[in-house]
């Protein structure tokens, strides 16, 4: 100690005044990191991940996620695990041979990507994807999902095609519904379907408990579609992907028909109703919401909220340069470009874009992916990995930018690097 204060006596005044500085700095430094309401954890840098399983569940946003998987695959040469038309032999349980190119005695390129329409075999995929693929899906509000399933397969469900509109189908499904009807699955508990569980069999707890565990076995992440842009910031973290290759733009939308007699607006009672008789998968969807807001506490909710306004700003960037009339969603038949027209189902029309005019190659090019819809994307893809398939969608012929893009066209030109 008697050393300690000769020592601070030899520094003199200057010595001390910096002691005292470096001591405020450091103290600063200290309260910040403990007590930081955004505190972020130091850590190293990630490698992306490049072997990815996305499970498509239906009527859940997840056409827009398919197209996240298509662009950052084909932007960086990753090999696709395609379908031989355009869904894994759904609603068959998925088998490895539903795989094009799949030839386990005589493949000789490894899957990067997987992430077509399927009903989930974990054992299966396995087969077909490396043992260090991030697994991933998304869930919606099963209330919410059987309006969508209704509007899109009343067609082709026999328990919707019985139904004048939807609230007849909530006042008694079990006057509509037999189980034993092909495509009936439409209509009860369609995600718990989707991911290859029991589907025949009725709510117990014993059951729900059961089919959630087996889905936190296979599944690293799970986003919820009502919270799309906090589910995309999860995401991107989780496969160390840049900003860029999550921000998208609204796919597979049907056009709101609120009021008509075919789609009533629903009560919150009817929509209780339909949660109660798609119980499994509102015991699904109520599990992993709570998992979901977990992972949002653990990140940090005003890291969130900063990278989610990141995230839309860079959406909204991308829409002004890329889509006309403000990114407004259109009826397939106003747009333009018919490689880019939507394909059509269900009692609502499907929305897509036009793209704006002027744009120069390289940028129309990324445009043209972010708009493309799912069944065009596979086509290409299937094209470019076989060679085996006439392209069906060639992109139509560019013009030279306009002005008014000039300046902005050069601001993006990094963008597909982001």
């Amino acid at each position: 100690m008697r050393i300690h204060c000769l020592t601070m006596r030899q520094l003199g005044h200057q010595g001390k005044v910096v002691i005292f500085i470096f001591a405020i700095w450091f103290a600063k430094q200290l309260r910040d990191l403990i007590f930081s309401k955004s505190w972020e954890p130091i850590s190293a840098p990630c490698r992306p991940h490049t072997h990815v399983m996305f499970l498509k569940t239906h009527k859940t946003a997840s056409s827009t996620v398919l197209n996240i998987l298509c662009r950052f695959g084909e932007e960086r040469g990753l090999r696709f695990a395609l379908p031989l038309g355009y869904q894994f032999g759904y609603p068959l349980p998925f088998k490895a041979k539903m795989v094009k190119g799949n030839n386990e005695s005589n493949r000789t390129q490894e899957f990067s990507i997987m992430g077509h329409h399927m009903r989930f075999n974990k054992s299966e995929v396995e087969k077909v994807m490396p043992p260090d693929t991030f697994y991933f899906s998304i869930l919606r509000d099963p209330a919410l999902l059987a309006e969508s399933s209704y509007t899109y397969y009343k067609a082709v469900a026999p328990a919707f095609k019985q139904v004048q509109n939807l609230s007849e189908f909530i006042d008694d499904p079990w006057h509509h519904y037999d189980p034993r009807l092909r495509n009936n699955h439409y209509a009860r508990n369609l995600l718990w379907f989707d991911f290859g569980l029991p589907h025949d069999a009725n709510f117990t707890a014993e059951l729900a408990r059961a089919g959630e565990a087996e889905v936190r076995r296979s599944f690293q992440l799970v986003l919820l579609a009502e919270h799309f842009d906090q589910s995309m910031v999860l995401l991107q973290h989780a496969l160390c992907w840049p900003l860029d290759a999550v921000v998208s733009f609204r796919l597979n939308a049907r056009q709101q028909r609120a009021g008509s007699s075919a789609q009533p607006v629903l009560s919150e009672e009817q929509r209780q109703k339909l949660r109660e008789w798609n119980a499994l998968d509102w015991h699904l969807y109520r599990a992993f919401n709570q998992t979901f807001w977990a992972q949002v506490e653990r990140f940090g909710r005003e890291r969130m909220d900063r990278e989610v306004g990141a995230l839309r700003s860079r959406r909204e960037e991308l829409a002004q340069l890329c889509l006309q009339d403000n990114g407004e969603m259109i009826q397939a038949r106003h747009i333009k470009d018919q490689a880019i027209q939507p394909f059509q189902s269900g009692l609502d029309p499907i929305l897509g874009y036009n793209l704006s005019p002027g744009l120069d190659n390289a940028t129309r090019d990324i445009c043209l992916k972010m708009v493309r819809p799912e069944l065009q994307y596979k086509d290409m893809l299937d094209a470019k990995q076989y060679g085996s398939r006439k392209q069906q969608y060639q992109r139509s012929s560019s013009t030279q930018p306009s002005p008014k893009h000039t300046k902005r066209i050069k601001e993006t030109r990094s963008l597909g690097r982001r």
